[in-house]
């Protein structure tokens, strides 16, 4: 499942650091908090390794 834009493919890549270890937990804001509490570590993954060129910076 593929990002669909910059500020979500941020998000996933912070949570992802967090779930991973490499980041504390408690540095996560909104939606990267709520990502690294209801998603797989797989899931995170497809979305921060989205290529961002054609992604608006947000959701429409």
């Amino acid at each position: 499942m593929p990002a669909r834009s910059t500020a979500q493919q941020k998000a996933a890549g912070a949570a992802l650091a967090a779930k991973r270890g490499e980041q504390p937990k408690g540095s996560l804001k909104g939606a990267s908090k709520h990502m690294a509490r209801s998603m797989t570590e797989d899931e995170l993954q497809a979305l921060a390794k989205t290529p961002h060129q054609a992604l608006p910076d947000r959701k429409p």
